[in-house]
């Protein structure tokens, strides 16, 4: 069963925009940016490019997921790998 809370619009499965998700598929944290069709699209902490995802494989990040995906990308910041 998929754990994501249902949306504003009562579908379930679809997170809302704005929320953060953990991609089991990917198995990485995503930034809600918007439905298309039959999937989420997901940005990176810290923006990148989006990626789509079944609803069925995504389920919300944890706080300890979303501090390790923040501190990745700090981490990828100060070594210059990231603008």
């Amino acid at each position: 069963m998929n754990d994501v809370r249902p949306a504003k619009s009562g579908k379930p499965g679809r997170p809302e925009i704005g929320t953060y998700v953990m991609d089991t598929r990917a198995g990485k944290v995503g930034l809600v940016m918007g439905h298309e069709g039959p999937y989420v699209q997901l940005r990176s902490y810290g923006g990148g490019r989006e990626w789509d995802a079944p609803p069925n494989t995504l389920r919300p990040a944890t706080p300890a997921e979303r501090l390790s995906a923040a501190t990745a990308y700090a981490n990828a910041r100060s070594r210059g790998e990231v603008p």
